[in-house]
């Protein structure tokens, strides 16, 4: 049931989500880039990518670029703003801050951290296959470029803001109290 008390306490949860939020992306991106960095340099031959956080944004650096030659710059916060949704979801309960209630919090951070790094993976490859004009026809087929493409698209448009709910839904939704047909206590009865 949606009252005041769950209101304030979404509230407070966006508040102190987007407190953090601001606080600590900067060290949070240093965390998402080298993770991604990662995944690129196994699925691409030559290993050749290098992302550096800096600034709010995700530079991308390739080895095999000439030198002096500019480098792609991803805005960060596109990918992780959606941590202070996470964070206003699992407000709304209210020991949300104790226990196994925490537990399931970090570890759907945890999880979110994973969706983060796979969605700058996919708007690495994104750029590779559309943005870099001959060199991206020449390395990327069709379906390569409507898969990356497509991937990240989909996750600007639908997959940042459905990934906290997804994640919340599977691990910070409490199920609400079965109700009982009789309003106060149960009466025993009696013995014939």
């Amino acid at each position: 049931m949606f009252n005041a008390r769950t209101a304030l306490r979404l509230a407070a949860g966006f508040s102190v989500g987007l407190a953090l939020w601001f606080l600590f992306s900067a060290p949070y991106e240093r965390a998402v880039a080298p993770a991604a960095e990662l995944l690129v340099r196994l699925i691409e031959r030559p290993a050749v990518t290098r992302l550096e956080a800096a600034g709010g944004e995700f530079l991308v650096n390739r080895t095999d670029f000439p030198p002096g030659s500019p480098h792609p710059g991803l805005p960060a916060a596109d990918i992780h703003f959606n941590f202070v949704l996470l964070l206003a979801l699992f407000a709304l309960d209210r020991h949300f801050a104790r226990g196994r209630h925490l537990a399931r919090m970090l570890l759907a951070l945890v999880v979110l951290w994973a969706v983060h790094v796979v969605a700058l993976v996919f708007q690495v490859q994104s750029v590779y296959a559309t943005n870099l004009g001959d060199w991206s026809a020449a390395h990327y087929g069709a379906v390569a470029r409507n898969f990356w493409a497509g991937g990240f698209h989909f996750y600007q448009i639908a997959g940042r803001f459905a990934a906290p709910f997804a994640i919340w839904w599977l691990l910070g939704r409490s199920e609400p109290a079965p109700e009982t047909d009789q309003p106060g206590p149960r009466r025993k009865k009696k013995r014939t």
